[in-house]
């Protein structure tokens, strides 16, 4: 196990190599560049810039310069550690990442957690009591969840919770309190609002995983080595959790590879609607203006997750069955 996690340790340089090339050809993909977004938004306010200053821009900015020396000099600062200058903001996106790291894991944390509280005990209940009535309420349920696209599920919590009850949902804090520095009282407000977008951007992988989980339940419950466990008078809860269980989270865990870069971008549609202060926005307006090395960042870090998740989902795997080995 030590010898496989190593190997893809030693593989994490040229992969992060790869994405970075992908990455930078896909932001530079859209025609124009910064300056082009940024000539037209002048241009729609009344303003205007002239040739010398728009070409003295692009020099400044090392726009005029070749593809393969842009990437070479990103790749330069990379290496070295630096984020790159935003365009847009003129501040390190160090900081602009850093701003809305926390919010955005604090939000993360908050949905993957929902996500599996109610995910894995549903799917095993709906599993041990096949064809009940609460697994077909539990069937419909999951069919819609996965049915209703986020982004409309979370306006329609909003109107809900601001029509009968009066209050507003959106971002992560209060009106007093977004701009206040940390305190006790403003982590119990953040925790009165951070419920609802974890539930919105939680409840189509609640649904997901609660289907594996009973269908992967359901086909270990058939196998052989139960019928013989329970033949030898293994009392029935005692039974699924020791073995079924275990074996049908398999499944599951591989999911963590893709949902935790998923949970870490928040739902671009959804964070943008409901106004939360997460890496999402920025993101969007960062790829929207053409901000290439900020956009290219945060793409970056989205990669760098989704190796880290796949590494942990196989260290988990190996530690859940006993039947995949790593070595040999």
């Amino acid at each position: 196990m030590a010898r496989f996690i190593l190997q893809r340790l030693m593989l994490l340089p040229l992969l992060m190599i790869a994405f970075s090339i992908m990455v930078f050809a896909i932001v530079q993909a859209p025609p124009g560049d910064f300056l082009t977004s940024y000539t037209a938004t002048l241009a729609s306010s009344g303003s205007s810039i002239s040739a010398e200053q728009l070409e003295a821009l692009r020099r400044q900015y090392g726009l005029d310069q070749p593809l393969a020396v842009q990437y070479l000099k990103w790749m330069q600062s990379l290496l070295a550690g630096d984020l790159g200058l935003s365009l847009e903001y003129q501040r390190p996106n160090a900081e602009l990442i850093g701003e809305v790291l926390v919010l955005t894991l604090v939000l993360a944390l908050f949905s993957f957690v929902l996500t599996w509280i109610i995910a894995v005990p549903a799917g095993i209940y709906s599993a041990t009591h096949q064809r009940s009535v609460v697994d077909y309420i539990l069937t419909v349920l999951n069919y819609i969840g996965v049915a209703t696209p986020n982004f409309m599920l979370a306006l329609v919590l909003m109107w809900v919770a601001f029509a009968y009850f009066g209050i507003g949902v959106t971002g992560l804090f209060s009106a007093d309190m977004a701009g206040e520095p940390w305190s006790w009282a403003k982590f119990v407000d953040l925790l009165q609002h951070v419920w609802l977008p974890a539930l919105v951007l939680g409840i189509a992988g609640t649904a997901r995983l609660t289907r594996v989980m009973r269908a992967n339940l359901l086909d270990e419950l058939n196998k052989p080595y139960v019928m013989t466990a329970r033949a030898k008078g293994l009392s029935e809860w005692k039974l699924v959790w020791r073995y079924p269980v275990r074996l049908a989270f398999n499944p599951l865990v591989s999911t963590i590879g893709w949902y935790l870069p998923q949970l870490f971008s928040g739902s671009l549609i959804v964070a943008t609607v409901m106004n939360l202060p997460n890496i999402g926005p920025l993101l969007l307006r960062a790829l929207v203006n053409q901000d290439m090395y900020l956009a290219g960042a945060i793409l970056l870090i989205y990669c760098f997750l989704t190796i880290i998740g796949t590494l942990l989902s196989d260290i988990l795997l190996a530690w859940l069955d006993p039947r995949i080995r790593m070595d040999g």
